[in-house]
């Protein structure tokens, strides 16, 4: 049921020390944050706890794969800028130009090479909490519409799109060439 993990790419985001106060004294376990992508379109994230690092990590691997859901990337980045939110963090992506690469902390770039995003900008607002900026980023994934979605609402041809974003890059290449 589980593919191997060669088509997928995993990335820990955060790994830490949980300490619980019982009556006998301490108990420590281990806690892992991990993000699971296929580099196409696809993402999930997974929390576990264990006694060990490695098992922490496997648990949450698997669960990550349960939870993958698919995100819409054309060309190395996304449609239009978005904004997702978790908790008390705040994260805005915006679309960038080939080569421009992935200008994101650590947490967001996880999800964003997960993903198969290469090029993008973001800014991360309020809470800098791994885990949260992890969700934050998926949240706002999750929100990108289809070019196909956008051109049936405005009731416009998908060519139009297309073509007004190829105009305005071969318009930007002849202003620079001119300077």
């Amino acid at each position: 049921m589980l593919e191997s993990s060669e088509m997928f790419v995993e990335k820990v985001v955060e790994l830490k020390r949980v300490i619980k106060v019982v009556k006998g004294g301490k108990r420590l376990k281990l806690y892992a944050c991990v993000v699971v992508g296929d580099s196409a379109g696809s993402v999930g994230i997974g929390h576990a706890k264990s006694s060990a690092v490695a098992d922490a990590i496997k648990k949450a691997i698997v669960i990550a794969r349960k939870n993958m859901v698919k995100v819409d990337v054309t060309e190395g980045t996304i449609l239009h800028l978005i904004k997702g939110k978790f908790s008390a963090s705040h994260i805005m992506l915006k679309p960038a130009l080939t080569g421009t690469g992935i200008i994101a902390s650590s947490p967001v770039r996880a999800v964003c090479e997960a993903v198969g995003i290469k090029n993008i900008l973001t800014k991360s607002l309020g809470s800098n909490n791994p885990s949260n900026l992890a969700n934050a980023t998926i949240n706002a994934l999750k929100l990108i519409r289809p070019v196909s979605v956008v051109a049936e609402m405005r009731n416009k041809p998908v060519e139009y799109f297309r073509r007004k974003k190829y105009e305005e890059d071969k318009s930007n290449i002849k202003e620079e060439s001119n300077k």
